[in-house]
């Protein structure tokens, strides 16, 4: 059995996850769910989520539709509290250099775009539906890996914006110093944000009831560093979302 919390994971972060595990796992051997002893750190997020005897994860809301979605257990959406969004939301933010002309993510039309990753909504597929929606195209260019990555791409001038989930920047702006070189032009509509997940033919309540009482149960360190403020069960017709296009696709 496996269990993973790969979305927020920072050096800086670890600790708290790894305290939010630990109070997460002894509430679900209370509730006679068998839960491994520690996290795994070394599986990629697919592999995670592909494994049979998944225990917990949480996984981004755009690999969710376009390949797990009956294959995992929705348990509920996390709730950071993020400003303009709703209950159990995140939303992708526009990040530009500080010295960037652009005043508005509409003036970024045909503009060099760098991304972590095909599959990350917040990386890639929030900003192609924002941008479908208003009949512009960006131009990516490059892939990173990693928010973190797609921010220091901008600073080093190899793309003229990102965009990166709020609660990630949230993070940054705590970890990287580089954050003062950016700035935030504007967001794309708020959608499901990370989602804690489960084999599928698992049983969600006790793994809502235990990642409830793990949020509760966290010392004020670790509570501040998490961030978590609940986890919203979300309707499925949250999740209908159109895939967006390949990113390759804009690239002429």
């Amino acid at each position: 059995m496996i269990s993973a919390l790969p979305m927020y994971w920072f050096a800086e972060t670890k600790a708290a996850h790894v305290a939010f595990w630990s109070l997460t796992r002894d509430h679900l051997r209370a509730h006679g769910v068998k839960a491994p002893k520690s996290l795994n750190e070394t599986k990629s997020p697919h592999q995670v989520w592909s494994a049979p005897d998944l225990v917990l994860s949480h996984i981004c809301n755009l690999p969710y539709r376009a390949e797990f979605k009956n294959t995992l257990t929705r348990i509920g959406a996390c709730d950071y509290g993020l400003e303009g969004c709703g209950p159990g939301q995140y939303r992708a933010l526009f990040i530009v250099r500080t010295d960037h002309p652009a005043q508005t993510p509409e003036e970024l039309a045909g503009a060099t775009m760098a991304l972590n990753s095909d599959d990350s909504h917040s990386g890639w597929g929030a900003a192609a539906n924002w941008a479908l929606a208003r009949s512009i195209r960006f131009k990516p260019t490059c892939w990173t890996g990693s928010h973190q990555h797609s921010l220091g791409a901008v600073i080093a001038g190899d793309a003229a914006f990102c965009t990166i989930d709020a609660q990630t920047f949230e993070i940054l702006k705590r970890i990287d110093p580089k954050t003062r070189l950016v700035r935030v032009l504007g967001a794309t509509e708020p959608s499901p944000g990370m989602t804690f997940v489960t084999a599928r033919g698992n049983d969600p309540a006790p793994f809502d009831a235990a990642i409830k009482a793990a949020i509760v149960g966290l010392d004020d360190r670790h509570r501040t560093v998490f961030g978590l403020k609940n986890i919203i069960a979300l309707p499925n017709e949250a999740y209908e979302i159109p895939l967006p296009p390949d990113p390759r696709s804009w690239q002429t």
